[in-house]
């Protein structure tokens, strides 16, 4: 199935404000549009559908399968609310109970509102290795073990080739922006495990 470029504008739109479809985990709903796709990598210039389709394609087909569905809201209609008082009518009481359910609902939003917004960014890291039959995989469980509050690993990793039989070893995270440097993770990976890596650069950034 094509996806068509509007569909893609309104994906860039969703992924603007969310990691993925379903929010701040992947779903369901991120399976399928990665299917829709049909293995066809965005445009780099839709830079959040691009990004999200690189780290989406980091997972194999089995474990995008067992992803959960996204969590619905729960939404009532103005028509359900107007049949319920059609067929019960609506007391005094009644309109005194919503006025007040109403004005709690609107101060609750104010405090959200107030709420400090983390922000957070899926990054994939590009580290390249000194020379070609170095243990790459072994290299990506030692990348894993460094701890950073605000950093989580995906512990899903690619192997790209180079040239010259090199490999590329290409790992994905998710960041608290305000918490972790990406440069400074660079460097402690470069300086951790110089006699590994030759060099660390950021692939994609969203």
């Amino acid at each position: 199935m094509a996806v068509s470029e509007d569909t893609l504008k309104q994906w860039e739109e969703t992924l603007s404000k969310a990691s993925f479809f379903g929010g701040a985990n992947p779903s369901s709903l991120d399976n399928e549009n990665f299917k829709a796709l049909n293995g066809t990598q965005p445009c780099s210039s839709l830079q959040n559908v691009w990004g999200w389709f690189l780290f989406v394609s980091f997972f194999t087909e089995d474990i995008r399968s067992a992803w959960p569905a996204a969590a619905a809201e729960e939404v009532k209609g103005d028509a359900e609310e107007d049949e319920f008082d059609a067929m019960f009518g609506e007391t005094e009481e009644d309109a005194e109970a919503k006025a007040s359910a109403k004005e709690k609902t609107e101060k609750a939003k104010e405090k959200a509102k107030e709420k400090v917004v983390i922000e957070k960014s899926i990054v994939l890291l590009e580290v390249k290795p000194w020379e070609a039959g170095q243990d790459l995989d072994s290299l990506a469980k030692k990348i894993f073990t460094i701890e950073q509050d605000g950093l989580t690993w995906k512990e899903q990793y690619k192997l790209e080739p180079i040239g010259y039989g090199i490999f590329k070893l290409v790992v994905g995270m998710v960041i608290e922006d305000l918490k972790v440097s990406v440069d400074d993770l660079n460097e402690k990976i470069c300086e951790d495990y110089k006699d590994e890596v030759q060099s660390v650069d950021i692939l994609s950034f969203n």
